[in-house]
């Protein structure tokens, strides 16, 4: 049981208010934005010219997200490290039936989804970035001691990584296979690996990339063009060259919501990936840095809970948490450089906000199991111990 009087405060509220709402916001916001942004799309799609197809189908991923995370949210974090193997075995498991045919649906040349009927399609590599968080933060706990050696901290992980990377690559999802590997990698030094090891690692993985994109001639197209889109802006520079323009569209205040030009067929895959584009168009600059600065306190946020655990000796809860900060953050990263042409067009939606069910759930867990980690640092600090299930409802006072 904790005890430090430094850290003990009685008069903590029960959980992160703030939290919650700046969550909530994201994912209110993002459902404003995917119903703007795919009205066009809806209207053109959907069998009886329902403008709001879209609209319906992610509340409904929102509503399964909220409940799903409601529900992690009553588990205590030492239950999941106890299933953290089992949950990146079957992670692993999935992304295998995905790569099989007639099981895996194909879209664009990729194999990333498994059809479930109405309620659409489930993408593994989601889930699993999650899953990744809770092994790699376990196998890090697990594993302290040897942090510092290649042979018994380092290599272990680097097979399952490998493993793994390669049914990644197999789909192709590149862009899930940099963020699954920057994770790992996140988790594994917060939680102690030798700095060299480390930084020997960063540069091995450099060069990979970098060879990955020169062998690969859609991936080195999607670069070049990324650095001069006007070059082809009919061809491997068109999204780039719209969502450029609808941000600069946007001015100050933006066209207004709902006025959007781009997101008429202009836009590709406007209230997927370039959702942020379509916000910056029709709410301007303003909404464009609201955004950012949503996504950096939240990503904030992450490690502040993150490093109050790791005050509490809770080792693996700290790693749980700040594992989600950098999966938050650096995936919206990635996606809001994509949209302002400061990275290479890569397929990552962005996270609580655009159209994507698998990625709704996804991210309405993570966020749902950092805050129950608050929530047991805080009744820690009160205090009290958390002894069992259901939030709240379980609280006994320490001798």
């Amino acid at each position: 049981m904790f005890h430090n009087p430094a850290l003990k405060r009685t008069g903590l509220t029960p959980y992160d208010w703030g939290l919650v709402f700046v969550t909530l916001s994201l994912l209110m916001l993002g459902m404003v934005m995917v119903y703007s942004a795919s009205i066009a799309t809806a209207e053109a799609r959907s069998a009886a010219n329902q403008s709001t197809f879209y609209l319906l189908r992610h509340a409904i991923y929102l509503a399964i997200g909220l409940g799903a995370g409601y529900a992690a949210l009553q588990v205590p974090i030492d239950v999941w490290q106890k299933l953290a193997p089992w949950l990146f075995a079957i992670g692993a498991a999935a992304l295998l039936v995905v790569l099989i045919p007639f099981i895996g649906r194909e879209v664009n040349g990729s194999r990333r989804w498994i059809p479930l009927g109405p309620l659409g399609n489930f993408q593994p590599s989601e889930l699993m970035k999650l899953a990744t968080i809770l092994y790699a933060a376990d196998y890090t706990v697990r594993r302290a001691a040897h942090m510092q050696s290649l042979k018994k901290g380092f290599l272990p992980m680097l097979l399952v990584m490998l493993f793994l990377g390669s049914l990644l690559l197999l789909e192709p999802d590149f862009g899930a296979f940099v963020v699954i590997v920057f994770i790992a990698l996140a988790v594994l030094f917060l939680g102690g690996l030798n700095a060299r090891l480390f930084a020997g690692l960063i540069l091995l993985l450099g060069a990979g990339f970098v060879l990955m994109v020169v062998l690969s001639p859609y991936r080195l197209a999607r670069v070049t063009s990324y650095l001069n889109p006007w070059s082809d802006p009919y061809g491997a520079g068109y999204q780039l060259s719209h969502a450029l323009i609808a941000l600069g569209s946007g001015e100050l205040t933006g066209v207004g919501l709902g006025d959007s030009i781009e997101k008429l067929f202009y836009l590709p895959e406007a209230y997927t990936d370039f959702l942020f584009a379509v916000t910056g168009e029709e709410l301007g600059l303003i909404g464009v840095i609201a955004v950012i600065g949503l996504f950096a306190w939240l990503t904030w946020r992450a490690f502040s809970i993150g490093w109050q655990a790791g005050l509490m000796g809770r080792n693996y809860a700290a790693l749980v948490a700040q594992g989600i900060g950098v999966w938050i953050g650096f995936q919206a990263f990635i996606n809001m450089g994509v949209n302002l042409g400061l990275l290479p067009t890569k397929g990552l939606t962005l996270p609580l906000m655009s159209y994507g069910g698998s990625g709704i759930v996804a991210n309405c867990l993570a966020l749902a199991i950092l805050l129950r980690v608050d929530f047991e640092n805080r009744c820690l600090m009160k205090g009290s111990g958390v002894a069992g299930g259901a939030v709240g409802l379980r609280i006994r006072r320490s001798a």
